[in-house]
């Protein structure tokens, strides 16, 4: 088809006009937006960054949901602080009528049915991973433990009836250096966590009509720690496979052994700078090191670890130097066990 000079001038101009003056206008009036009422459910350290900068984003109407069980509440303490809206769980449908948006960082507790029907906008979580890697309850540690050279987090559409499985709305990475301890990286997810939030809300219409689908055939899972994982089995596990999951574990759950029938906690551990090929230890059994005031445990495949500060059942914490001069010198079995005592 084809247009005359003049008609395709006028046309010109018209789309001209439109640029111009028309949506310069729209663009104001999306910027000029309040954010969505927002109804925020968690509980803990994680979730805490996330509520804050949700405040200091400027929700004119901002709600909190958390537990009560803890009077050391984090969340609680900065919402009564901040003279937020505050709501004990469980909470009923009528708790969420005020708010178009139901938030979750961190909650611990499946949302039901009703109460994510009850938001307009639906419910989005912030997650601590790179979903659909690490589905669960513990996906740092579990990042860490698999020795994983990135992880991240995931802002995801909440969905009914499971965990971590909704629609992905918006995911940014995060390198793990090699000797990061758990609650430093937990600390830095959460803080990158509460910044993707908040563009995620200011943008919210984009990332909805954007959201992907999870692959479910790329998915893995961190379930809850139970202490079976925190027992360290010094012929299964070579030294860097415990030290990172020290590493993974750290400020959670204590590495744990046994030794003459006590429980021995692994306070404090790292690996040695330069193995001496001279010292020859088979899996748990350990050594004194003077010089370093270490003990020295030998590990699966001719690897070995260092000990500086543990606690034995029933006893405070002590050096390794402690240890040695309590403990060792009064036996001649020298090994950590799993469950019962050989001797080297």
């Amino acid at each position: 088809m084809f247009y005359s000079k003049s008609l395709a001038n006028s046309l010109f101009k018209y789309k001209r006009k439109v640029l111009t003056h028309v949506w310069p206008s729209v663009k104001r009036f999306e910027s000029t937006c309040p954010p969505p009422k927002i109804l925020f459910f968690g509980t803990d350290h994680f979730s805490l960054p996330s509520l804050k900068a949700l405040h200091k984003n400027g929700s004119h109407q901002l709600g909190v949901v958390t537990s009560f069980k803890s009077p050391a509440n984090c969340v609680r303490v900065f919402a009564e602080q901040a003279n937020l809206p505050l709501q004990s769980w469980p909470i009923e449908t009528s708790h969420c009528l005020d708010y178009d948006l139901g938030v979750v960082v961190s909650f611990g507790h499946l949302i039901p049915v009703h109460l994510i029907q009850a938001f307009p906008k639906g419910m989005i979580n912030v997650h601590a991973s790179l979903l659909p890697l690490w589905r669960g309850a513990a996906p740092i540690i579990y990042a860490i433990m698999n020795k994983d050279a990135q992880t991240g987090v995931s802002i995801m559409k909440i969905e009914p009836h499971h965990f971590d499985i909704g629609a992905i709305l918006a995911q940014r990475e995060m390198a793990i250096k090699s000797d990061i301890l758990m609650p430093e990286l937990h600390e830095k997810l959460a803080h990158l966590g509460a910044d993707l939030l908040v563009d995620t809300v200011n943008n919210l219409q984009q990332r909805l009509a954007n959201a992907r689908l999870q692959d479910n055939k790329n998915s893995s899972y961190a379930p809850k720690i139970t202490n079976k994982i925190a027992e360290v089995s010094w012929a299964a596990l070579n030294a860097e496979d415990i030290y990172t999951r020290y590493r993974a574990l750290y400020g959670f759950k204590n590495l744990t052994t046994s030794f003459h029938g006590k429980q021995i906690q692994l306070i404090e551990l790292r690996l040695p700078k330069k193995q001496d090929e001279r010292v020859q230890l088979k899996p748990g059994c350990l050594s004194y090191q003077r010089p370093l005031k270490s003990l020295l445990i030998g590990c699966a495949n001719n690897s070995q670890v260092e000990v500086l500060q543990l606690r034995v059942e029933g006893r405070k914490c002590m050096s390794a130097q402690d240890f040695n001069n309590g403990f060792l010198r009064q036996t001649k079995s020298l090994q950590f066990m799993e469950n019962k005592q050989i001797a080297c």
